[in-house]
């Protein structure tokens, strides 16, 4: 959007666009301000590579806190696949300390899945559109196959894992070779891990919703609202997504946004912008109407 007495050449207004600089959203960030009344911070991280949610982003995200005005609360716009639980907790606790007592909303433009859903969690309520999509929280792991990385969920190598045992125990009249030959590929350390890793996950949803928005229900109950959330059981797989109405039956405070309403479209412009200035260049992207934080993608070996 040009803006009034605009003083740059021509030539840095082009490149402005072409690049899609900070410059390009701040009127975003303002208009966003005025709808909600608060302050409005975006963090994305790409899904092209992907770049997980880790160490040093609540950092980020805090390094940007200081220097903004949260009197009136914030509205974080998050997008990312995920990462790093510890991490998650890490950032809900610094939206949580800055926003205070004004607090913090969530925002979800297009996807926040696994640890980014466990952000969400930590609002006071999520907005989102028909199109916004939160996934279940258990962890995934990394693993190389055939010089690709893949991405597995914990809880499937864990289930498949305990299945395997459970077959090879019952076997009492055959073959136990082909049960042997397949637990051979699983590491009986890295399943207790595993295992903990899942108890983990489940113990900061909980926790972060009963401090949160499902204050004053128990975490037995807690855990049975959020059961969708828990484990890729419920949804076949761990990318499914968990839409809106879903989330608001399992006692997520959500914000419906009309797909045509100014606040969305708004939203909707700062996301397709954002992710166009990220393109192949940046892993992650922290951002207020005055202040950007980028990270590259590091490429190669």
């Amino acid at each position: 959007m040009p803006k009034k007495n605009d003083s740059r050449i021509v030539y840095s207004k082009v490149m402005d666009e072409k690049t899609q600089s900070h410059d390009t959203r701040r009127f975003l960030f303002k208009a966003l301000q005025k709808e909600l009344g608060r302050a409005v911070v975006s963090f994305f991280t790409t899904f092209t590579y992907p770049a997980m949610i880790s160490d040093g982003d609540a950092d980020m995200l805090e390094g940007l806190l200081q220097k903004i005005d949260l009197t009136k609360g914030m509205a974080l716009i998050i997008n990312s696949p995920g990462g790093d639980g510890i991490e998650a907790e890490r950032i809900i606790n610094v939206c949580r300390a800055y926003a205070e007592p004004a607090g913090h909303w969530a925002i979800v433009p297009a996807k926040a899945k696994s640890a980014a859903t466990m952000i969400c969690f930590g609002a006071e309520k999520v907005f989102m559109s028909a199109t916004s999509e939160l996934g279940p929280v258990d962890p995934q792991i990394a693993l190389s196959e055939g010089g690709q990385i893949k991405r597995f969920s914990v809880y499937n190598i864990v289930t498949s894992y305990e299945d395997l045992f459970k077959k090879a125990v019952g076997e009492k009249e055959g073959n136990l070779q082909p049960y042997l030959q397949q637990l051979q590929h699983y590491d009986e350390r890295e399943i207790t891990e595993f295992k903990s890793a899942l108890d983990l996950s489940e113990d900061i949803a909980v926790r972060t919703l009963e401090s949160g928005m499902m204050k004053g229900i128990s975490k037995t109950d807690i855990k049975k609202n959020i059961h969708v959330f828990l484990s890729p059981k419920r949804k076949k797989i761990h990318e499914r997504p968990i839409y809106r109405d879903e989330a608001e039956n399992s006692g997520i405070k959500v914000e419906k946004l009309d797909g045509k309403s100014k606040l969305w479209q708004l939203v909707y412009e700062l996301y397709v912008r954002t992710q166009a200035y990220m393109g192949e260049n940046f892993a992650k992207c922290i951002e207020s109407e005055e202040h950007s934080f980028v990270t590259p993608i590091k490429k190669g070996g």
